[in-house]
């Protein structure tokens, strides 16, 4: 068997609704494009902030990995 590679990737994802939220949307987005997903990490959480101080949306950035193909194998 073959070593394997993974490629990482950042993401942010954001809701209005939850950090868990956002991590989610960023994670299904990338698996519609992405093969093999492995692991995503929460990298850091932010806020957005309106004028009268109330939150606006919540966001993750999160690190994605995926396996790595190389074309010439694949």
């Amino acid at each position: 068997m073959p070593d394997s590679v993974y490629k990482i990737i950042e993401l942010v994802g954001s809701s209005t609704e939850s950090w868990e939220k956002a991590a989610t949307s960023a994670v299904q987005r990338a698996a519609k494009t992405l093969r093999d997903l492995r692991v995503a990490e929460v990298s850091q959480l932010d806020l957005q902030i309106g004028k009268n101080g109330e939150v606006e949306a919540y966001r993750v950035k999160v690190k994605v990995s995926f396996k790595f193909e190389d074309p010439l194998t694949a």
